[in-house]
């Protein structure tokens, strides 16, 4: 398909009658009308196609963990960072949750609106395994056991804030979609690298931006590595439907990884940047090491 063609395809309304086909299975189109994703004569447009799209197809990708969770424990524990409107979780919640009957699904969200919202959204919708908590995540509240961490789009170094969480609390697995990484970019800017090719590739402000975005994820997924997680880094969705589609996935495997932590010390070395999760990991070590 061309980029014409898959453009278009990207922006077409979907009527009433064919939306079934964009629905993933047991999701309910009141939920999705309650959250503004289908239009209130049930037809889907070109932003909320998009948008349920990559929420439909990241819930696809964490198939195997719910799998693995609600297998392995009696209440499993999810937090979603940067909850937002809350798509992501009560989707996940009416569609895996709510068919096996256990979990906890807790959305973290700084803005006291779409808390709010959301609470509303979820109590007329019926799904009580659904929980939304006003605040930042650094500052959050949340059970001591917690079984699946995720990020949908959590913007800059909010993602570090996701990631810190899930360390602390020793998560079995972790999904996060970055969005917007500039912290390091302007690293980058301040702070030369010390290798001179790291500072050839960043000598320009759009070269710098493309490497800091990309830098910043390389590093994540080392931190997962270097604390025992098996990582698995893909595309979320097509270009058509998001431009920050980048998917890190990261299963609980040992306590550490030795040789990640080298190869992670080595790339904060020779590039001179030090991301917030390095911070924030250095200020709080993980407080748990993971349990039942």
């Amino acid at each position: 398909m061309g980029y014409g063609s898959a453009m278009a395809k990207a922006r077409a309304q979907i009527r009433a009658d064919d939306v079934h086909q964009e629905l993933l299975p047991g999701v309910s189109p009141a939920l999705l009308k309650a959250l503004h994703l289908l239009t209130r004569e049930g037809g889907l447009n070109a932003d909320a196609r998009r948008k349920l799209k990559q929420v439909a197809h990241l819930l696809r990708l964490l198939k195997p963990a719910l799998d693995d969770l609600l297998a392995r424990y009696p209440t499993p524990v999810v937090v979603d960072c940067g909850a937002g409107k809350a798509y992501l979780g009560m989707l996940l919640a009416q569609t895996v949750l709510a068919p096996a009957g256990k979990g906890l699904m807790l959305g973290l969200e700084a803005r006291k609106d779409l808390v709010d919202t959301a609470r509303q959204v979820a109590a007329e919708a019926g799904l009580t395994s659904v929980r939304l908590a006003h605040g930042p995540v650094e500052h959050a509240v949340v059970p001591e056991r917690v079984h699946l961490v995720t990020a949908l789009h959590a913007c800059d170094t909010a993602t570090d804030d996701a990631l810190a969480l899930a360390l602390a609390v020793g998560a079995d697995h972790v999904a996060l979609v970055p969005c917007c990484q500039a912290e390091v970019a302007r690293q980058l800017a301040d702070a030369p690298a010390s290798d001179p090719v790291v500072h050839t590739l960043s000598a320009h402000a759009l070269h710098r931006r493309e490497l800091g975005s990309h830098l910043t994820n390389v590093i994540r997924a080392l931190v997962l590595e270097a604390h025992g997680y098996q990582v698995t880094v893909t595309e979320l969705t097509g270009w058509e439907h998001s431009l920050k589609n980048e998917l890190i996935l990261g299963r609980r495997v040992h306590r550490e990884n030795a040789a990640a932590r080298a190869r992670l010390e080595a790339l904060v070395a020779a590039t001179g940047v030090r991301p917030k999760i390095l911070r924030l990991l250095e200020a709080a070590p993980a407080r748990a090491k993971g349990g039942g």
